[in-house]
């Protein structure tokens, strides 16, 4: 059986490879009705470009690294117009994860297309792309069936790949000038407008989080008229409540502390929930208790389904204790969501959870084993959905919704910096919305700008 990694596949089977192109450069030679027998179409850059590098725990720093070149036919170089800070890139700041330093970090790419390789046939030297988180190939047994998130091709280490993070292949991240691009004809989205317009910063948001949000309303089957309870009020928490809205949910309720990330989500319509002031689970059955015109509605035993139909758990494996929000409890968020889910309800699971945890609190945690409640899951009958979002399935239906002025994902954004202020913005964004940190709920680089 052939077992070549796929990008290897393209550069030994097709002609004018890495390995036999021309140095690059300024002027082409060649008729303008041919295109010129090279793998790219060549731009002359510098040596080295800036990016955001990881350093050990908690500490990144902007350096240069070498300038990203064309590996494949099928490649694209993109200049970086916006990249955002994700809430999963603090797992890997807070060596949360087996990333190693070195990595450059990044998942959620914009920006505008530099350079082709000789196998592109759709996206061109000008065009304005984002870029889904996870990198497909689109060929493969899952990619043809929509699994993008589960490419068997892309990582040659596991079921899995994406820009700058662990466990998800060899790929730089985008928090940086530049950024390759991997089966550029697959992975682009072309966009409208140009760069820096009123849609770049909604654009970007289709790498991951506006997706990732619409994915977790699609794990949970919120379906109109639905009540749904989000666990999480960052920026996955946020779009989650935002999707779930546009789906129809009657009711949403968005659990956290963080007052600034509550204020956001009680401007979309939610209803905020502190859990600082008490078990969140009781907060909302006693709100929807109180609603006499629901109470009206209901025959006799209906009253049994007083929590939600669905919940969303946007926290995932360093969710806070309720009882200590100084501490972790892993599970704190599943046993509340186990008792709040109506019966027959269901549960997306959209936060983050881990094999390797170094810095778990035994070696069950560490392993990415946790005391989950099944049983009351299973004698509730609940629907569980859970993994990473498959962002080529929703990025452009979302990205119309965005053009056509249904949709604004970007009311999440606090803070617009350019890339040498990215050391700061971790620094301030590992607060997760309390302290210092607490106006920093969804931060954009931009690496063109200039530091103030």
């Amino acid at each position: 059986m052939l077992s070549l990694h796929a990008a290897e596949f393209f550069r030994i089977a097709s002609p004018g490879s890495v390995r036999s192109r021309p140095e690059p450069r300024t002027q082409l030679r060649h008729s303008p009705h041919r295109r010129p027998n090279c793998l790219r179409i060549c731009v002359k850059r510098r040596s080295s470009v800036k990016a955001v590098v990881y350093k050990g725990k908690n500490q990144v720093a902007v350096e240069e690294v070498p300038d990203p070149k064309l590996e494949a036919p099928g490649d694209a170089i993109i200049r970086i117009t916006t990249a955002a800070i994700c809430g999963s890139d603090l797992h890997m700041y807070d060596r949360r994860s087996n990333a190693k330093p070195g990595t450059v970090f990044g998942h959620e790419n914009q920006g505008i297309v530099e350079e082709i390789g000789k196998g592109v046939v759709s996206i061109r030297k000008g065009d304005r792309v984002v870029l889904p988180f996870n990198i497909g190939c689109g060929f493969c047994f899952n990619c043809s069936r929509g699994f993008t998130n589960a490419c068997l091709t892309a990582n040659p280490e596991a079921p899995t790949a994406g820009y700058g993070y662990a466990g998800m292949g060899p790929y730089r991240g985008g928090q940086a000038e530049f950024l390759r691009v991997p089966f550029a004809d697959f992975n682009c989205l072309k966009l409208p407008g140009k760069a820096g317009d009123d849609f770049e910063d909604d654009f970007v948001l289709l790498s991951d989080i506006f997706p990732t949000g619409w994915h977790a309303a699609c794990l949970a089957n919120v379906q109109s008229g639905d009540s749904v309870a989000i666990f999480g009020a960052g920026p996955v928490g946020l779009l989650s409540a935002y999707s779930s809205f546009i789906k129809g949910a009657a009711e949403v309720y968005v659990v956290d502390r963080a007052p600034a990330r509550l204020r956001r989500a009680e401007a979309i319509g939610a209803v905020a929930i502190d859990f600082t002031e008490g078990d969140p689970v009781q907060q909302i059955k006693d709100l929807r208790a109180k609603n006499k015109t629901r109470a009206q509605s209901q025959r006799p035993g209906e009253e049994k389904m007083d929590g939600v139909n669905c919940a969303i758990d946007a926290v995932g494996y360093q969710a806070l204790s309720s009882e200590d929000p100084e501490k972790e409890d892993s599970m704190q968020t599943i046993r509340q969501i186990a008792d709040l889910v109506n019966p027959t309800g269901s549960v997306g699971l959209i936060g983050v959870y881990f094999n390797d945890d170094p810095g778990g609190a035994d070696q069950h945690a560490r392993n990415g084993e946790f005391l989950f409640p099944l049983g009351k899951f299973w004698s509730k009958g609940i629907t569980i959905g859970q993994g990473q979002a498959p962002v080529k399935c929703y990025n452009a239906y979302l990205r119309d919704l965005i053009v056509a002025g249904k949709a604004k994902p970007s009311f999440i954004v606090s803070h617009r910096l350019p890339l040498s202020r990215a050391a700061e913005a971790y620094a301030q964004f590992d607060h997760r919305g309390v302290g210092s940190g607490k106006t920093w709920t969804k931060i954009l680089l931009k690496p063109g700008a200039q530091a103030a």
